[in-house]
């Protein structure tokens, strides 16, 4: 293990600085000494972008908010129903619902750690489901073989896995 070295990627605030000298006209090899990298590790953050800073991310409006979630949390810890919660906050009952299934259900649910995990699933792009699902994927292949219609295919999938989510998948995927 001697000669490997542990990598670390950079911070939110080192692209901030790495794209701000970047802006400067500062060179990947000057920017790559003032954070102890070399200047690939500095081309593999601007070339994906075409040199030109990526916009910040920003989250939707629509979506619950932190403090929104700390009050889906204290509703659970005083028993109140779902669907109080949701007219407080001025949500659909369902929305409330489904953001306290999705992140541990009314028992372990904490808002913190659900803002944060909203923040990762909110990234994209996103791999496609046939992509991340070799079963699904090579079921869709082996119908395809058989020219078999993606419309076909997707009502095939859903008739034959009912109760499998991860089995359904849409016509335009496919």
């Amino acid at each position: 293990m001697m000669g490997q070295r542990h990598r670390r990627g950079f911070t939110a605030a080192e692209r901030t600085e790495l794209w701000d000298r970047w802006q400067r006209g500062e060179s990947l090899k000057a920017i790559g000494r003032a954070f102890g990298k070399p200047s690939s590790s500095i081309y593999f953050q601007v070339a994906p972008h075409g040199g030109i800073r990526p916009a910040a991310r920003r989250r939707s409006r629509l979506t619950l908010t932190l403090s929104e979630r700390e009050e889906i949390s204290r509703g659970l810890t005083a028993h109140q129903s779902t669907r109080s919660m949701a007219r407080l906050l001025g949500h659909s009952p369902s929305t409330v619902s489904r953001e306290i299934s999705r992140n541990g259900g009314y028992d372990r649910y904490r808002a913190a750690l659900a803002d944060e995990k909203a923040w990762v699933r909110a990234r994209r792009p996103k791999r496609c489901k046939l992509a991340n699902s070799p079963r699904l994927r090579q079921a869709v292949v082996s119908k395809l073989r058989l020219n078999w219609s993606p419309e076909q295919i997707a009502g095939w999938l859903k008739r034959a896995h009912p109760e499998d989510e991860c089995y359904h998948v849409s016509h335009e995927t496919i």
